[in-house]
């Protein structure tokens, strides 16, 4: 293997792995805080990548895409900085969930919608067009699961 193709493979192995730490990181936490520096983790592994391939290529396009990746970073650390002090602030906790708390006076509180207990449901049927012409002799099986989308 080349050390060009093989310093790309490392490198690119690295921001795959940032990435699906902060991926991780951000689905399995509520702290708004370890949130937001798991997404600034996905941030960078996909920067990583980025000048991986600008380096690959010889090229400066990745590498002018991170400076805007970092600068927009930045701009969102300040953000989700005001939101952490003002959710703070208001409950004196930064559980994620506690944003429900934070809506309207007029506004009803979001509901999630619950979970069918019932195994044996019937999945929902495709979408239909209206027909026009001679409808064609399809089989029912392949109407209902769609072997090709």
């Amino acid at each position: 293997m080349p050390a060009e193709i093989a310093l790309l493979n490392n490198y690119l192995i690295v921001g795959a792995v940032l990435f699906g730490i902060g991926l991780i990181g951000f689905l399995s936490r509520r702290n708004m805080i370890v949130m937001f520096l798991a997404a600034e983790m996905m941030l960078q592994g996909v920067s990583l990548s980025l000048v991986a391939w600008s380096r690959f290529h010889n090229d400066f396009g990745g590498q002018m895409l991170v400076i805007f990746i970092i600068a927009i970073a930045a701009c969102e650390a300040a953000v989700v900085l005001a939101l952490v002090i003002t959710l703070f602030q208001r409950r004196g906790q930064l559980d994620v969930a506690d944003w429900q708390t934070l809506r309207e006076s007029d506004q009803p509180p979001f509901q999630d919608k619950p979970l069918s207990q019932t195994p044996g449901e019937q999945p929902e049927s495709w979408p239909r067009l209206t027909p026009a012409g001679i409808a064609p002799d399809v089989p029912p099986e392949k109407i209902d699961y769609r072997p090709k989308v």
